[in-house]
């Protein structure tokens, strides 16, 4: 090929600069024509006049060109540099797609590949991950991404939603809940915590709200039926919900030894009801739900806290306690 139209030089332009330059790299003129030629054949002939006229244009349309020449009659080197997203804000990127259980390894090295087409070829080698992809914590389902998709459509057109919901059992087999019965729920909000995410709906069977492991749906049908959306703190509820069990909300409170305010103050915020008692010790208070979940959280701390109230609350803690020491007789 001895010519390209403009439109399409003006493009392969662009391309070349995105992919092949940053801060750190840069291409002159000669290099510039290597890389068409790369791209195009030996034969291609690139007039200098009409290279200089497409760096003009890009950089009159906001396209990003860095022009370096160090002194007068030196050479010009050309360069893409300024970005949407920084290398580290990419590493976050794909330290959490790696991170995510609920995202499959085949997809999670997909969306890999295509963060690392947000920078230069040179950038992406920077971009090699430290997090190894642990394929026995990743999903197993590759509808996930999809189901995700159909949720967010679902939450913004307020449309009722049912799908059939399962677990794995002793034998490693997923079984479906209620012999494969359907949730009829009203999305809410999706939420991701404990590396998982989460569709928290409202349950039209049991009139309460309730939250479901995404990768856990399965036959997901947005229906016709529309809701009224009333409004709810996703915040709020995660916060109160100790390791997504679900329970009755109530108000709480635990003493705790001073080395662990950090780890509260992580958990519910600065604002949290904290009081110091003496010297040792400090105690919260606020609302959860009474569950299992609270009851495993707040044994994490073993002697280093102690429930105050509910009563009920303290009971269950207790019960544990004591089932553990049996155990280990």
């Amino acid at each position: 090929m001895d010519r390209v139209n403009n439109k399409e030089r003006l493009l392969k332009l662009m391309e070349i600069l995105r992919e092949k330059t940053d801060e750190d790299h840069e291409l002159s003129f000669e290099e510039l024509s290597t890389q068409f030629k790369l791209s195009y054949g030996t034969e291609m002939k690139l007039n200098k006049n009409s290279l200089k006229d497409d760096i003009e244009h890009l950089i009159q349309s906001g396209f990003d060109v860095t022009i370096n020449q160090v002194k007068e009659g030196l050479p010009k080197y050309y360069s893409h540099q300024y970005r949407l997203f920084e290398l580290y804000e990419l590493r976050m990127l794909i330290d959490a797609v790696v991170s995510a259980r609920f995202i499959t390894k085949d997809e999670t090295k997909n969306l890999i590949r295509k963060i690392k087409r947000l920078t230069s070829i040179h950038q992406a080698k920077l971009l090699q991950n430290e997090i190894l992809i642990d394929s026995s914590v990743k999903s197993e389902s590759p509808m996930v991404r999809l189901t995700i998709h159909e949720l967010h459509q679902a939450i913004a057109e307020k449309k009722v939603i049912t799908f059939q919901y399962g677990r794995y059992n002793v034998d490693k087999q997923f079984t479906l809940s209620r012999s494969g019965g359907r949730y009829r729920v009203k999305p809410l909000a999706l939420t991701w915590t404990n590396d998982f995410y989460y569709l928290i709906a409202f349950f039209m069977e049991a009139d309460e709200i309730r939250h479901y492991r995404i990768d856990r749906l399965r036959n997901v049908e947005v229906t016709k039926e529309t809701f009224t959306f009333e409004p709810f703190d996703v915040s709020r509820y995660v916060q109160s919900t100790f390791h997504m069990f679900a329970g009755s909300e109530e108000w709480i409170k635990v003493r705790f030894k001073n080395e662990l305010i950090n780890v509260m103050l992580d958990k519910f915020g600065k604002d949290v009801d904290i009081q110091k008692i003496d010297e040792e010790h400090f105690i919260l208070t606020t609302k959860a739900r009474d569950s299992e979940g609270l009851a495993s959280w707040i044994l994490n701390w073993g002697s280093q806290a102690k429930v105050i109230s509910p009563p009920s609350l303290a009971e269950k803690i207790k019960t544990e306690i004591e089932k553990m020491n049996e155990i280990y007789k």
